[in-house]
C-alpha cells in the first residue's frame, strides 16, 4: 500500500505530453486542446485508475468512457452536460463527478487547466 499526495497548482510543464485531446477520442472545436497527464494508480486502459489530466485552452466535446470524480487543481473551465444543457463553472478546488455515457462539452477558460482524477470503466 502506498499513500500520494495530490498537489494542488501542478502545471502542464510537470507531466507528460499526451498529443491532443482528439488523439483521446474527443472532438475539438476552438483550439489545439493540447493534453498532458501523469498517472498515480493504474493504467488509462485499466477498469480502475488514477491520475493528473490537464489540456491548454479551447473548446472540445467528449462521451465520458468511465464514471469519474474529479477535482480542478489548476486553472478554470466550464463543463456542460449536452444531454441536459446543465452548464459549471469549475474552478481551483472545485470537484465533480460524471457517469460513464454522458456527453460533455468542455471550455477550457483559462490558459491551461489541471485536474486529478479517479476512474471506474
Amino acid at each position: 500500500m502506498s499513500l500520494t499526495a495530490i498537489q494542488r497548482g501542478i502545471t502542464l510543464d510537470q507531466l507528460d505530453a499526451w498529443g491532443t485531446v482528439a488523439d483521446l477520442g474527443s472532438e475539438i472545436l476552438e483550439g489545439e486542446v493540447k493534453c498532458f497527464g501523469k498517472m498515480t494508480a493504474g493504467a488509462p486502459t485499466d477498469p480502475v485508475s488514477s491520475g493528473y489530466f490537464g489540456t491548454t485552452k479551447g473548446k472540445f466535446r467528449m462521451t465520458y468512457p468511465f464514471n469519474e470524480q474529479a477535482t480542478v487543481l489548476a486553472g478554470e473551465l466550464v463543463l456542460t452536460d449536452e444531454s441536459t444543457g446543465q452548464s459549471a463553472l469549475f474552478k481551483t478546488g472545485d470537484t465533480w463527478f460524471v457517469t460513464k455515457g454522458t456527453p460533455v462539452l468542455w471550455d477550457v477558460v483559462s490558459d491551461s487547466f489541471v485536474k486529478h482524477y479517479y476512474a471506474v470503466v
